[in-house]
């Protein structure tokens, strides 16, 4: 099945926007710590909004809120940049969102892992 201009789009969009936060933005902003992963983007059919989904896997929780505080309040930096490269008319205006499905993954691997090695014990 051939993708429409959304799907199309939210594909752009997320890998542009990966590329900003990894480069321009970290550069801009010391204090973005850890890895920062674009899971996904979902534009608005009239172009004017998007959402971005990010997940951040840092040393400790404050650096995961402030990575957050700092993507919120750089998301015109951004905007701005996504302009230069995306070459549109109009670029959405960008909302930031928490993705815990990273979070979530590692958990299940960990519960895995553990009834694996129980079930070894017990034979």
């Amino acid at each position: 099945m051939k993708p429409t201009r959304t799907q199309r789009l939210n594909s752009e969009y997320r890998r542009a926007i990966s590329q900003i936060v990894a480069g321009p933005l970290k550069n801009r902003e010391p204090g973005l710590k850890g890895i920062i992963s674009v899971t996904e983007t979902d534009v608005a059919p009239d172009l004017k909004t998007a959402k971005v989904y990010v997940s951040i896997l840092a040393a400790s929780e404050e650096e995961k809120r402030e990575g957050f505080r700092i993507l919120r309040e750089n998301a015109g930096f951004v905007r701005h940049e996504l302009a230069g490269v995306m070459r549109m008319r109009t670029v959405p205006q960008l909302t930031f969102s928490e993705d815990g499905s990273m979070e979530y993954g590692s958990r299940m691997d960990a519960i895995l892992s553990e009834l694996e090695r129980q079930d070894g014990d017990e034979e």
